[in-house]
């Protein structure tokens, strides 16, 4: 019995993503990538879009699934208060570039660039989603606020979509604020 108790705890665990995410005040690590933007392929430098603002980078698992869906759309409706806020948004998966090419059409209703997390992307950042110990090869759902010295303002990491675009918003607005 008690073997049996052990082995469901550490399949909970293991089961888990890892929230290994970069902490606020961290460096944001630069990078450049292939990214779309109303279905048009472009280049995304992390460096350049930071001389504009802040910049909010969000990792989402899978183009086209419903809460990946859900969230991009709510970035869209959201892009003008964004902008407002002088901040750049890119949303970031392990799609390939034609996937992203139509999601930023279609989903993204092409409000905002969504960009290639490569692997070394994803290892910078921390966001592998992990599944049994084991890299599945998507990215966990983890928002960042990335203040214009490049440093990480706010994080926030959480599979649910539906707070992502209001706390990254609100973190913008008190960048904004400057507070």
């Amino acid at each position: 019995m008690r073997k049996v108790l052990i082995a469901a705890i550490l399949a909970v665990f293991c089961a888990a993503p890892a929230a290994a995410e970069l902490p606020v005040g961290a460096k944001a690590p630069a990078f450049t990538t292939r990214a779309a933007l109303g279905g048009e392929a472009m280049a995304f430098s992390l460096r350049a879009a930071l001389a504009r603002g802040p910049v909010i980078l969000y990792f989402y698992p899978k183009a086209f699934t419903r809460g990946c869906t859900l969230e991009a759309r709510q970035f869209a409706e959201a892009s003008e208060a964004f902008s407002a806020a002088g901040a750049t948004v890119i949303g970031m998966s392990a799609d390939d570039l034609e996937t992203l090419k139509r999601f930023s059409t279609e989903e993204c209703r092409d409000r905002f660039a969504v960009g290639v997390a490569t692997p070394q992307i994803v290892r910078a950042y921390d966001v592998a989603l992990q599944r049994e110990g084991r890299d599945t090869g998507l990215t966990q759902r983890v928002s960042y606020v990335i203040d214009r010295s490049g440093r990480i303002a706010f994080v926030h990491s959480d599979a649910d979509y539906r707070d992502h675009v209001r706390l990254t918003l609100s973190a913008v607005r008190r960048l904004a604020a400057g507070d």
